[in-house]
């Protein structure tokens, strides 16, 4: 029994973890979009606006792993926080590679 709670945890984890990183993947999509917008409309004042707002998300994603930590503290104990930091990393990985096979589409 165990066992099975282990396993049904790190699956929790990682689906959690994988939610979180492509909700900020997506967050951070839109923003790249919106300057895009600007940066193409010359509304883009200076080279240090390139990516506004970008402490505030990630403020957002640090407040986000703090709710869930006071939430499911169950996930960060012993190495189960690793597995919610692997599902982080494929789930904004994931929109970053969403990103790139655009890129390469839109070049050819």
């Amino acid at each position: 029994m165990n066992t099975f709670i282990e396993t049904l945890l790190t699956i929790g984890a990682l689906v959690i973890g994988g939610v979180v990183g492509l909700l900020f993947g997506l967050l951070q999509t839109q923003a790249r979009r919106q300057n895009k917008k600007l940066s193409d409309s010359g509304k883009l004042k200076s080279g240090w606006m390139v990516m506004p707002g970008s402490f505030g998300r990630i403020a957002i994603l640090l407040m986000v792993l703090a709710l869930i930590q006071v939430c499911v503290p169950m996930l960060f104990k012993g190495n189960i926080q690793w597995i919610v930091s692997l599902g982080i990393l494929l789930g904004y990985g994931w929109t970053f590679v969403k990103q790139l096979k655009q890129r390469a589409i839109y070049k050819n």
